[in-house]
């Protein structure tokens, strides 16, 4: 573990969680006779130390499918190997080995989703995951400890990682892979959901997290893939007495999909350089690109998304539609690229491939190309918070707001802004924005850039979206003479998380 590049801000919810993480794990090897070792430092400056020092013989860990992982273990493979230590690695962090995925599709990444859910029904299910290993399994066996074990090797504190812990709020998400199986078994226990695999119904009460999402968890890699699918489908065939089908795992897959995507496309987090992705002339707008982290853009829905992502390192895939929507291809016209790395410092369930591809994806970037699908961020707030309790619960400064004007405060009256002691442009910001022209705007500059592109099959979709006014959108801002269909979106890796 190297601190030395922490952001103390951005990132003390990923490392509470992190560290919780760490401190279950030597909780469950010390029942089993064993201790966890947490190096300092950086493994090219540590491991030829530790070889040394411990007498090491073989050196096992999980692979990593991502292409910095990869770099880093092949370093570490042939540092180990050149001092004579026999290397194993094995594939636990995704359900299939990803190679033979690739090969299946002639060497290259599946790059849609229903091209890889064609090569997936083409080969076996995913191993089982390994069985838990008992104290019967150890045996006689211990670790040696020195005296000052936890002054070398112990898990790290906040306050060692530079944070401020005073005033500290309790987590919301608690890491660790004994909250992970907990978890599982009350995500299990929804039969009538697994019976019927079908989308639950959004309410207000979506927007808030959930005590059976699951998807930090399998990021830490407190929670098998493999376990979890391997659970779902028994469940599965004792309820219908039959075997699942794919579709019953769809969450889980879209992340295998995004994984077998970028594992051997290093530049899978750029615009630039990245093959996969369309080119698209972004803003760049640092101080518009502040309001939005920062959940100061005068859009009371937005504005609350982002709050709860910073305070709480979560967010409902709704809401992340939104607010990548919003900074990308809807409002402001700046990079995904922008937003991923937001995410990335913020979400506790930010993998980098789902992360980068879920952006690619919300941006039109790559894997989607509606790009007149916009969210509008009165219209959609209202019908996803219509009483406003989120907004209010995250935005508390417009509590006292009465609901018809809770999602758009600048139209209030003087007096009901007064009377809700904010007045709008000195307690709360106006909007940084006018939705209506920008989110226009922003249709022809994408319907040019799709024009321009040479494999762009759908012209007589981008003829269709002809100038349209304010009037001529429905209720979610979209084109009322563009015919859309249901779009089937990246999910997580449980009930929409």
């Amino acid at each position: 573990m190297n601190s030395k590049h922490i952001n103390t801000i951005s990132f003390f919810t990923l490392y509470r969680f992190l560290l919780q993480c760490l401190e279950n794990l030597d909780t469950n090897l010390r029942k089993l006779n064993s201790r966890l070792f947490v190096i300092r430092g950086q493994p090219a400056d540590v491991f030829p130390r530790l070889f040394k020092l411990w007498k090491i013989t073989h050196l096992t860990f999980e692979k990593d499918p991502e292409p910095y992982g990869r770099i880093r273990d092949l370093n570490i493979t042939t540092m180990a190997q050149e001092n004579g230590i026999t290397v194993i690695s094995r594939t636990s962090h995704t359900l299939y080995e990803l190679e033979k995925i690739i090969e299946k599709n002639h060497g290259k990444s599946p790059l849609t989703y229903k091209q890889f859910q064609n090569i997936l029904a083409s080969v076996e299910p995913p191993p089982p995951p390994q069985p838990k290993i008992t104290v019967e399994d150890v045996g006689n066996c211990y670790t040696p400890l020195s005296e000052d074990h936890d002054e070398k090797y112990g898990v790290p504190t906040l306050e060692e990682l530079g944070f401020d812990t005073e005033n500290l709020k309790p987590p919301v998400w608690i890491g660790g892979e004994t909250e992970a199986l907990a978890r599982l078994e009350r995500h299990l226990e929804r039969k009538a959901w697994v019976a019927s695999f079908g989308r639950p119904k959004m309410t207000p009460q979506s927007l808030l997290p959930s005590q059976t999402g699951l998807s930090p968890y399998l990021r830490f890699g407190c929670l098998s893939a493999r376990l979890f699918y391997q659970e779902l489908a028994e469940l599965y065939r004792k309820i219908k007495k039959v075997n699942p089908p794919l579709s019953l795992h769809g969450q889980i897959l879209w992340r295998e999909f995004f994984y077998c995507a970028a594992t051997n496309n290093p530049k899978f987090d750029h615009m630039v350089g990245n093959s996969m992705c369309v080119q698209i002339p972004w803003d760049v707008n640092p101080e518009a690109l502040a309001k939005w982290t920062n959940g100061q853009t005068g859009f009371p829905w937005i504005d609350a998304i982002m709050t709860q992502l910073r305070e709480e390192g979560w967010i409902h895939h709704v809401a992340r539609h939104a607010v990548a929507c919003f900074l990308t291809r809807g409002d402001l016209w700046i990079s995904w690229e922008e937003g991923m790395k937001v995410f990335d410092e913020l979400l506790l369930d930010a993998d980098w491939s789902v992360n980068a591809g879920s952006w690619m994806w919300l941006s039109c970037s790559s894997f989607f190309q509606q790009f007149f699908h916009l969210y509008c961020p009165v219209r959609f707030g209202r019908k996803a918070d219509p009483n406003g309790d989120y907004i209010r619960r995250y935005l508390p400064v417009l509590k006292n707001f009465p609901t018809r004007y809770i999602h758009e405060p600048w139209t209030a009256p003087e007096k009901v802004q007064l009377a809700a002691k904010c007045v709008i442009g000195k307690d709360y910001p106006m909007p940084m924005v006018n939705h209506q022209d920008v989110s226009h705007i922003n249709l022809v500059r994408m319907k040019q850039v799709y024009q321009q592109l040479s494999y762009y099959r759908g012209a007589n979709m981008c003829n269709t979206l002809t100038t349209h006014s304010s009037q001529h959108r429905d209720d979610d801002g979209h084109p009322k003479s563009v015919k859309r269909r249901a779009v089937d979106y990246p999910d997580d890796m449980e009930e929409r998380r």
